[in-house]
């Protein structure tokens, strides 16, 4: 009689969780664990974890390029082709182990550095990107390597160092990279501006916003600061108070900057159109339906990305992506763990889950527990009315005892001291939040 040969397993605990996850068909689940072990689990166990994953969500690709990790092959060419397809196919986590020990084994190929820091960027790991990329500085090309070396200069939060590298980098001889120098080039124009106005230090969220995306954030959260979240929202149940102070901030940004639209374009989405017809009435501007083509306007969003799943959503936000002249892009509420794919020009407020004022918070119920309350159905124009009805005595932020200063007077000097560069040039999505405390073998 013939036996059936037993499937190898991960003898390292946390990978022999992940495996017990896809006895269960739960590949998620596999690669959550797979994220918290990847870096220290032997590379050999996980290619095998994710061999097997990778075979069945249908990647074929990957699995084959798995296969001679999980046999123990530590080849360069192995290594490159596992980490390509782990970058591929969006889990560059998984990439970075094995380019390391790649480029160990092959120093001088400049096709396994790049991928490297894709890698690296994909997982907004730049400071190790950029200290990959410095080690490496004596053989490399400017265009990509000196280019990317500046890029995650600046997404680390080390303007100096950007500074230094993007001096001797010259223009590239290939026309398709100047876009990109372009845009590097205001990146820095807008950091000269920002740092006139604060620190520009890892924890002045407002001017790194600017310099990364040319956003203008409104305001800033005190909660957590000194934790990490250095004016960043987590969980956010918002009020109409927080929706004034938002426009208040964009009537001072455009007041400030002499922009002077002449109208309100209201998006199709419910909670666009409320945050809308209010930006309608503090600005005193008319609120007319959005259409790509019209200049002059304030275009508004409560949130892009509730945006993008309203039927009409995907187009506009391909419609936003270059702005007409005069377009300017508010969103009151942008995610900043998962960035919409249109960069707004200002921002209210960075969050990780929010929910409208007049959505559906959450509340204590009848026997103690947390429950859902039911979202406030009035018209569109009562919430607006809502919302504007604090004009009377609208409501300063100036920041809370672990935050910064955030008055008027000092977004204000923002706002002036950026008026040169804002709304210059595209405004590019990065997934990056910013700073924090792909390429063939060759």
């Amino acid at each position: 009689m013939f036996s059936r040969r037993k499937r190898r397993r991960p003898n390292t605990p946390e990978l022999q969780k992940a495996w017990e996850a896809l006895d269960s068909s739960d590949v998620p689940g596999a690669l959550r664990l797979l994220r918290g072990a990847a870096e220290e689990a032997p590379l050999a166990e996980v290619a095998l974890v994710v061999e097997r994953a990778a075979t069945a969500a249908d990647f074929t690709d990957l699995a084959q390029a798995a296969s001679p990790l999980a046999a123990g092959s530590e080849e360069p060419r192995a290594l490159f082709d596992f980490g390509y397809a782990c970058v591929e196919r969006g889990v560059p986590f998984l990439a970075i182990p094995a380019l390391r020990v790649a480029l160990r084994g092959a120093p001088d190929s400049l096709g396994i550095l790049r991928e490297l820091v894709s890698a690296y960027e994909g997982e907004g790991r730049h400071r190790e990107a950029a200290d990959e990329l410095a080690r490496h500085e004596e053989r490399f090309a400017d265009w990509p390597d000196r280019y990317l070396l500046v890029f995650n200069s600046l997404m680390a939060g080390d303007l100096e160092a950007a500074r230094r590298h993007h001096a001797p980098l010259g223009d590239p001889e290939d026309q398709i990279w100047q876009p990109t120098r372009e845009r590097q080039s205001l990146m820095l124009r807008r950091a000269a501006d920002a740092e006139q106005a604060g620190p520009l230090d890892l924890t002045d969220l407002r001017g790194w916003q600017y310099v990364i995306g040319g956003t203008v954030l409104g305001t800033l959260s005190p909660f957590g600061f000194d934790a990490g979240m250095t004016g960043r929202y987590a969980f956010l149940q918002d009020e109409e108070e927080l929706c004034l102070r938002g426009l208040l901030r964009l009537r001072a940004l455009l007041e400030t900057t002499g922009v002077r639209p002449r109208s309100v374009s209201l998006l199709p989405d419910r909670d666009s159109r409320v945050l809308g017809l209010a930006a309608a009435e503090v600005l005193a501007l008319p609120a007319e339906p959005f259409t790509p083509g019209r200049e002059d306007t304030v275009v508004v969003a409560y949130d892009l990305n509730a945006l993008a799943e309203h039927e009409d959503g995907p187009e506009i936000l391909e419609q936003l992506v270059e702005r007409t002249p005069g377009q300017v892009l508010h969103e009151h509420a942008s995610c900043w763990t998962d960035p919409p794919v249109v960069t707004a020009d200002s921002v209210t407020l960075l969050h990780q889950v929010v929910t409208a004022p007049w959505g559906a918070q959450l509340r204590q119920g009848a026997d103690g527990g947390v429950e859902r309350g039911p979202a406030d159905d009035r018209p569109e124009q009562e919430l607006a009315a809502a919302v504007v009805s604090g004009l009377k005595e609208p409501v300063t932020d100036t920041g809370g005892d672990e935050g910064p200063d955030d008055s008027d007077e000092v977004f204000t000097a923002f706002a002036a001291a950026v008026r040169g560069t804002w709304l210059q040039g595209p405004r590019r999505r990065l997934s990056s939040p910013g700073p924090v405390p792909s390429s063939r073998f060759a």
